[in-house]
């Protein structure tokens, strides 16, 4: 175990450092300076799309010439519902396609022109859908798609580049911005739907405009995260890192806080192209189409062993039950949900829409907060039994109530409370919690890929329940509730009795916990050999680290030696 400790002293060391160079990690370290709070902005804007389009078609289906344009595809007939599925979850399907693509882009492209890439992609879905005006229901199929692939790949992308390229101390406080940025997204899109439903009026003289505002809005987050990026690769053409991070940080490039940072985002890079040369020795040669295969390949590997197989359960299942707790159900078709619990207007269900979107944002803070010191389990078990028991309670005033709304309003807003209640539950557990759970029980070996497995399996479970809910409202109505509410306390059986707690886990502990004991300490003896051979300790000292000023030739040319023995 002494290599394993001694990586681990390593890193523990290395943050002591920084702490001393730069200060206290946390939230306010983000304004410490222009660029790293640029970066902050860009993690956002990546976030706030992401949510925006996650909610804003809710509002658009219910309005009355949006209607009108689609025809049977959106429309109030039980025999239409399948369609009405497929405009809504085809953004899914796209999703999950732009999903498993993204790490290819990503490794092929680099992240900033994957995030190019991934962009335009969704400029094009957004500009096809405002075609719907002539070309109908085929514009918004074909354009929500597109758009889909864009939204699936930037939700990986964004991430990533924002984790590498962002400073130590404030990559965790990126991660609760980006995902208080999905929920404002969210809550814009709800208001916004609320607002443009007036022009033209709310019947039959309703304008275009009502519908195509807010759709083409998407335009405007989506427009400045391509030219921020577009400015991103036309000022960061430098091919040394080292130049990279002084500029990134204000420093001078022999600074000592450059030097510690060079190190080890070369640590980590020589980490990966180790892994890949000892585990996947065919694809070390990272061409496009070994590049390509690599992702595929790398989590085909995650079936084949129990203990990873375990994490692959653990991962696929928690994102599986996090989205048949029937949270998108409730965001993609709240207005016509509020409308089948008695609300008697249009106007009214997207007013009851648009507090959804605020109680999730506010919900989501304290798990923001607390999350590390309350632990997983205790948060999403509490919270799959706190949305279980509002389902049943839905399901029960529904069973009695749904034929005489008119005569038992009462009866109706109590509904719509719980719902309300349903989501401020899924705001503080499922929502962040989930996502956490599926990025830190994989060792740092297989991590990027077990990340990739957990969102695949949550935009295809996504798109399921986007597909079905249509048909289970119209065709089961208060069965609806009853199925997600069983579903859901089953999701908080699951995390109790299958799910380990990873609150303050170190990966040798995961490993234990998932019994493929020495996983982590592979990965650490690894990584502590880099880090003697570059000279990272050396830094953490303060002493002349000989490795940080060796010219990428001579990098490349003990990396080739690495692979020859691999």
């Amino acid at each position: 175990m002494a290599p394993t400790t001694a990586a681990a002293g390593v890193y523990d060391a290395a943050l002591n450092r920084r702490e001393a160079l730069m200060g206290k990690s946390g939230p306010l370290a983000i304004l410490k300076n222009f660029k790293v709070f640029s970066i902050a902005c860009f993690a956002c804007i990546g976030g706030l799309l992401y949510g925006y389009n996650q909610g804003v078609f809710s509002g658009v289906l219910t309005m009355n010439n949006f209607m009108d344009h689609m025809g049977h595809y959106d429309s109030t007939n039980p025999a239409d519902q399948s369609r009405k599925g497929w405009l809504t979850s085809i953004l899914e399907l796209g999703a999950w396609i732009g999903t498993l693509l993204s790490g290819f882009m990503a490794e092929a492209l680099s992240r900033k022109y994957g995030i190019l890439v991934a962009t335009s992609v969704f400029i094009v879905g957004v500009i096809v859908q405002a075609c719907a005006t002539s070309a109908g229901h085929s514009a918004i199929l074909g354009g929500r798609f597109i758009t889909g692939m864009g939204v699936g790949s930037l939700s990986m992308i964004v991430p990533m580049y924002n984790a590498e390229v962002a400073p130590p101390e404030v990559r965790g406080s990126l991660v609760a911005l980006q995902q208080l940025a999905i929920c404002v997204g969210i809550m814009i899109s709800f208001w916004i739907d609320y607002g443009t439903n007036y022009i033209g009026g709310t019947g039959s003289t309703q304008s275009e405009a009502a519908w195509l505002v807010p759709i083409c809005l998407q335009l405007a987050p989506a427009l400045v995260l391509l030219l921020g990026i577009l400015w991103l690769v036309h000022h960061g053409r430098e091919a040394d890192a080292r130049r990279v991070l002084a500029n990134l940080r204000g420093l001078k490039e022999d600074h000592e806080l450059v030097d510690l940072e060079f190190l080890e985002i070369k640590a980590q890079s020589i980490f990966e192209k180790r892994t890949i040369a000892e585990n996947f020795p065919n694809l070390r040669e990272l061409t496009l189409w070994n590049t390509f295969k690599l992702e595929f390949v790398a989590i085909g590997s995650l079936f084949k062993s129990k203990a990873m197989f375990k994490r692959v359960i653990v991962a696929t299942v928690t994102m599986f039950f996090q989205q048949w707790t029937g949270i998108n159900a409730i965001l993609y078709y709240a207005p016509t949900i509020f409308s089948d619990l008695g609300l008697s207007s249009n106007t009214v269900s997207l007013l009851a829409t648009g507090v959804v979107g605020i109680v999730m944002l506010l919900a989501t803070i304290p798990s923001v907060l607390y999350i590390d010191k309350l632990g997983r389990k205790p948060i999403l078990t509490i919270g799959a039994i706190g949305m279980a028991t509002c389902h049943i309670i839905i399901a029960v005033i529904v069973a009695k109530d749904q034929n005489a709304w008119s005569s038992h309003s009462s009866a109706g807003w109590a509904a719509v409370a719980m719902v309300w209640l349903f989501v401020i539950h899924f705001g503080y557990s499922w929502g962040p919690c989930a996502w956490i759970i599926v990025a830190e029980i994989w060792p740092i070996s297989t991590r990027p890929y077990g990340i990739s497995l957990g969102a695949s399996s949550n935009w295809m479970n996504n798109f399921i329940v986007g597909q079905v809910t249509p048909d289970m409202l119209t065709g089961i109505t208060y069965g609806t509730y009853i199925i997600f509410g069983l579903l859901t306390y089953l999701g908080a059986a699951f995390v109790w009795f299958y799910v380990p707690e990873t609150k303050r886990l170190t990966l040798e502990e995961m490993d234990v916990i998932f019994g493929s004991i020495g996983t982590a300490q592979a990965d650490f003896e690894r990584m502590d050999e880099i880090n003697k051979e570059i000279g990272l300790e050396s830094a953490i000292r303060g002493e002349h680290a000989p490795m940080a000023e060796k010219t990428s030739n001579e990098i490349s040319e003990k990396e080739h030696e690495s692979n020859e023995k691999a």
